[in-house]
């Protein structure tokens, strides 16, 4: 008989952010709802010895969601999903109070969290009342196997969101056929100001406010592209940290800083495809020469 075997790497969408943002060097405090069974325990510990703060973390009796990846000659990841009753998606209201934010200048959320019920009524209203104080990151990060086009209100979160960012195969998924272009202005909008819209090895869009540039990938021998456009957030979202543009509505971003955030967010991704599953680069690795083709 045939055999399968699975290798186990914690990650998932928002946390692999944190542990990027963590590992770079940016305090990364992360709001979610942990399993007490092994999954969940291995989860804690890869959180936690990249230093991230779990002091805001709920300890949930459900069981883990597991995503089983499947890889491509190139390395490029499809997933099946086990998530039916698991801890991630049973927000309550008195989980997500404002408090747990602490001083967090910034808030990022997306993936299934904003779509999955029961919970995504509670995590909408906390990053509604986040966006009073924070700036707002998100990530829809589409999974068509677990949730349905019309469930991501990407349109109507733009109205409280200051950055979007994406991938051209969730463009694709959201508005098929629809020019990049016009999809950014619509978003631009409706709200948004950063639009960033990664393209694997062919780089990345950044659109602020509908001023447009484009930025190159580095060449890396990909391994897997697991949690690369995770990574590419935590770039992002820690390079406009380090210049002291977040905690509003980005009023003292321009493009050029954008661009350079972009730059900076598409070596953390490159470095993330060189090694196998969501483990981004540490701040030391960034100044050794990525591993080229």
């Amino acid at each position: 008989a045939g055999e399968v075997a699975l290798r186990v790497l914690p990650g998932g969408g928002p946390a692999n952010t944190a542990v990027a943002l963590a590992r770079l060097g940016t305090h990364a405090r992360f709001l979610g709802r942990l399993s007490g069974d092994v999954f969940g325990a291995l989860f804690r510990e890869h959180l936690s010895a990249s230093g991230v703060d779990l002091s805001a973390a709920v300890a949930a009796e459900e069981p883990s969601t597991l995503a089983v990846a499947s890889l491509d000659a190139h390395g490029q990841a499809a997933y099946t999903f086990y998530a039916g009753g698991t801890a991630d998606w049973q927000w309550t209201s008195h989980e997500l109070e404002l408090s747990r934010l602490g001083q967090a200048g910034c808030l990022h959320t997306g993936s299934l969290a904003l779509v999955r019920d029961p919970g995504r009524a509670a995590v909408e209203e906390l990053v509604k009342a986040a966006a009073a104080r924070a700036t707002i990151s998100i990530d829809p990060n589409v999974r068509p196997t677990l949730a349905a086009r019309s469930d991501y209100q990407v349109t109507r979160w733009c109205e409280w969101a200051d950055i979007l960012k994406l991938s051209d195969d969730d463009l694709e998924f959201l508005l098929p056929g629809v020019p990049v272009e016009r999809a950014c202005d619509t978003w631009h909008a409706a709200g948004a100001r950063l639009i960033v819209i990664t393209k694997g090895a062919a780089g990345a869009l950044i659109s602020l406010d509908g001023a447009r540039a484009t930025v190159p990938a580095p060449s890396v021998r990909v391994v897997d592209t697991v949690g690369a456009g995770d990574s590419f957030t935590a770039g992002l979202l820690h390079d406009l940290e380090t210049k002291g543009l977040l905690g509003g509505r980005l009023d003292g971003l321009d493009l050029a800083a954008a661009v350079q955030a972009a730059e900076f967010a598409a070596r953390v991704s490159a470095m993330t495809c060189a090694v196998a599953g969501a483990d981004p680069p540490w701040a030391s690795q960034l100044a050794e020469p990525a591993p080229r083709l």
